[in-house]
């Protein structure tokens, strides 16, 4: 077994937390499936607060790439590995979406039906953050077709990938402006740029982190602050602009995507400081390295429980931020309990990874 990475736990613990914090500030923006904004207040603190912490999915991807790409030993083994730990939890926890809400009365017979039904090709609308996991999942299923490529291509290779993707993360702006760009059309969504863009920059951006990315603990810092403001002022500014004029909780979330210039410049900040921060230490922090274990089954639970610490916070009328902050750390603090709790049961594994 290879050496604990430090640093990773603590950046596993801090995106976990802020996945937790971005679903809290739904409630003040969403209404089902339209745009829920009751007063420019809650607009306002929402683009501060969701906007800081949308580099959270970028930064796991980061990480399971800096662990596992290249891959090593046999492909089959490494299957094995990434979706026992993996795959079968997400297919309980899928389930449990699917069925549980009927007992508390959210959901009658038919719409369990439906709903497990459903899973057979998707995640359902009480499971939406399971988006996530099918787009791993689909990484999973192509490191061993890049890893070859990323121990022979090099330096420069991995630059001109990485400035194709990140030129592929504009799109989602130029199509606001002028529509399908560069060969999409009806018939053909596959642009330019498409083997280009997505999350995959992200596994590649890891890689080239770790082997290329050779600054002193200072710059990278600094780099990494100035990279990260950049990032959250323009996602936050962005966001904040369209509340009054978009229609669509797609068109107001246009700079929250995660493959946008903004957001991966957050995302790439973000990094860089943690990694900083606790690059230099070398004996993990008993607390972080478990919480960092247990973070898998903490995102897969933590729909269930947020909503029922929101109800409870709500009424309490505190005002939206410490709202919103309030819901979402208690909501991380009982997570972290319950998957411990679970991880001392038989067959734990196959529950919360």
């Amino acid at each position: 077994m290879g050496k604990r990475i430090v640093f990773l736990d603590y950046m596993r613990v801090i995106a976990c937390f802020m996945v937790i914090m971005v679903h809290s500030c739904e409630f003040f923006f969403i209404d089902g499936a339209n745009i829920g904004i009751r007063t420019p207040g809650d607009g306002f603190w929402v683009s501060v607060i969701d906007s800081a912490f949308r580099c959270s999915v970028p930064l796991f991807v980061i990480i399971s790439a800096y662990l596992l790409v290249p891959i090593s030993g046999a492909v089959s083994e490494f299957f094995k590995k990434r979706f026992v730990r993996v795959l079968v939890p997400f297919i309980v926890w899928s389930v449990l979406y699917a069925t549980l809400p009927a007992l508390w009365g959210a959901m009658d017979s038919a719409d369990v039906v439906a709903s497990l039904m459903r899973l057979a090709y998707n995640f359902n609308d009480a499971s939406g953050h399971m988006w996530f996991i099918y787009m791993l999942i689909g990484l999973y299923l192509f490191m061993p077709v890049i890893s070859p490529w990323l121990e022979k291509a090099g330096k420069r290779a991995e630059q001109l990938f990485l400035c194709l993707w990140f030129a592929s993360s504009f799109f989602p702006y130029m199509r606001v402006f002028v529509g399908n760009v560069y060969g999409e059309c009806y018939w053909n969504e596959f642009n330019l740029l498409w083997y280009f863009s997505g999350f995959l920059g992200y596994v590649v951006l890891a890689h080239y982190v770790r082997n290329y990315l050779k600054l002193s603990r200072k710059a990278q810092i600094y780099i990494g602050l100035f990279l990260y403001a950049v990032g959250y002022m323009v996602t936050a500014t962005i966001w904040y602009g369209r509340v009054p004029t978009a229609l669509t909780l797609q068109e107001l979330e246009l700079s929250w995507r995660f493959c946008t210039p903004n957001v991966i410049f957050e995302s790439v900040g973000a990094f860089m400081v943690i990694q900083s921060l606790f690059a230099e230490v070398k004996k993990g922090n008993k607390l972080i390295g478990e919480i960092s274990n247990l973070s898998y089954g903490v995102y897969l639970m933590h729909i269930f429980i947020l909503g029922a610490v929101f109800s409870v916070v709500q009424p309490m009328a505190i005002g939206t931020p410490l709202t919103i902050i309030s819901t979402g750390a208690i909501t991380f603090v009982i997570c972290c309990i319950l998957s411990k709790l679970i991880s001392l049961l038989p067959y734990s594994k196959y529950i919360i990874g």
